[in-house]
């Protein structure tokens, strides 16, 4: 029996089309992505895969099999539809130190999705992260309702965090609600690497198609 959508086809449509890289959500309830999936794309992708997991380790273990370019450790909860905030790596940070440790010794990156708080910056640094991923959930949603002066703030909150984190030596990655209309004022930030789009990416190329969908996006970053 085929199974479709096969998530391998849409990630060679995306990097055809001119993406940097690959994210996939490994949950530990298999609910999207499975096992199968991972290992396919590992193995046909030609540019980076970044794999997101629960700091568990049960998925320690499948990443270190895999060999991800990139490993982010986000939380979960059971009932969520998605990811719903960030990772508390100060509150976890003995667990989340022994993971990230795992991850590094067998040559992995690792990058820990945190809220724009400067006491995760810290934990991040000293749970011996490479990246943080700021979750840009909060001014996605301001921007939605089209309330400018929250979006204005959590603009500056993302700056401010954005250059204490590179001050520590960490690498910055942001992403979580991030789609066509609200791109723009994110791109604009310095300091950010890369940004993780997925859900509006999908759904516009429901209409136009993989490859337009990401190159209409990326000519929204370039663009800034």
């Amino acid at each position: 029996m085929v199974r479709e959508p096969q998530p391998v086809a849409a990630a060679l449509l995306a990097e055809l089309a001119g993406c940097s890289g690959i994210t996939v959500h490994l949950r530990q309830d298999r609910r999207h992505i499975n096992d199968g999936d991972v290992h396919l794309l590992r193995a046909s992708i030609t540019s980076s895969l970044n794999l997101e997991m629960a700091p568990s380790a049960e998925m320690v273990q499948i990443a270190k099999q895999v060999l991800p370019n990139m490993v982010t450790l986000v939380p979960e909860g059971p009932n969520e539809l998605t990811t719903e905030g960030g990772l508390d790596v100060d509150a976890r940070i003995s667990d989340i130190t022994t993971a990230i440790q795992n991850l590094r010794s067998s040559g992995i990156l690792v990058s820990v999705f945190i809220e724009t708080k400067t006491e995760q910056v810290k934990a991040a640094r000293k749970a011996g992260a490479d990246y943080v991923e700021f979750h840009t959930g909060h001014y996605a949603d301001a921007f939605e309702r089209r309330d400018e002066s929250r979006v204005e703030l959590e603009l500056s909150k993302l700056q401010e965090q954005i250059n204490l984190a590179i001050k520590s030596g960490l690498k910055v990655n942001a992403g979580h609600g991030l789609n066509y209309r609200n791109i723009k004022r994110i791109a604009e930030l310095s300091g950010i690497e890369e940004l993780n789009i997925g859900h509006s990416i999908v759904a516009r190329a429901a209409l136009v198609g993989m490859e337009r969908a990401v190159r209409e996006m990326l000519d929204l970053i370039i663009a800034r």
